[in-house]
């Protein structure tokens, strides 16, 4: 029973984060090779996810932090971010370089709180799947669940840097990165809203 348990859920947070790897590897791809930057996305998509987490097992206990209706419009959020990271790109082609005005690795890769965000409002759809799922295994089996989803975790940010290092994802990244990242962002945000009906769409 237990084994059946770890393999359901290990299926299920397969399932329910898949977009989050591509995303994970855009993430660690503009990280150009600093440490500290790798390190807060990591930090970023725990914090996130833990906050997935808690909105399920509290959902699940009868205590959800949102009612349904408005989960849709987590979508605001990375469609935001989405639009700043955009704004940032043209600024940057249409501005003079600023030689000096930056430091080293400074902008190497998104912040903590963005990751955090962006994993939280694309979690929606997880909430969604996992309250049923902890509402019926009780508390020893969302203790389960949720030690399998945050070995998971590890496992999708080992894969995101795996797919952002090799040559060819690499070398993508490095010239595209900085306008799939926004392209990337529109496009979930639209997702949450579209499929969660928000707006009345």
């Amino acid at each position: 029973m237990e084994l059946s348990v770890l393999g359901q859920a290990a299926v299920m947070f397969a399932v329910t984060n898949i977009d989050d790897m591509l995303l994970l590897a855009v993430y660690f791809g503009r990280t150009a090779g600093h440490h500290a930057a790798a390190r807060r996305i990591v930090i970023g998509q725990y914090a996130g996810f833990l906050a997935i987490l808690a909105a399920s097992v509290l959902g699940a206990l009868g205590a959800g932090l949102l009612p349904d209706a408005a989960i849709p419009y987590l979508g605001l959020l990375p469609l935001l971010l989405g639009i700043r990271a955009a704004w940032t790109v043209w600024r940057e082609r249409h501005e003079p370089d600023d030689d000096g005005a930056r430091e080293p690795g400074d902008a190497a890769g998104p912040g903590v709180w963005q990751v955090a965000a962006v994993t939280f409002a694309n979690g929606g759809d997880n909430i969604g799947v996992y309250v049923p799922v902890f509402a019926v295994a009780g508390i020893a089996g969302m203790t389960v669940y949720a030690t399998v989803f945050l070995i998971g975790v590890a496992v999708w940010c080992a894969a995101g840097w795996f797919l952002a290092t090799r040559p060819p994802v690499a070398k993508t990244l490095s010239r595209w990165g900085h306008l799939i990242l926004p392209v990337v962002l529109i496009a979930i945000g639209l997702v949450i809203l579209i499929e969660g009906g928000a707006f009345g769409l």
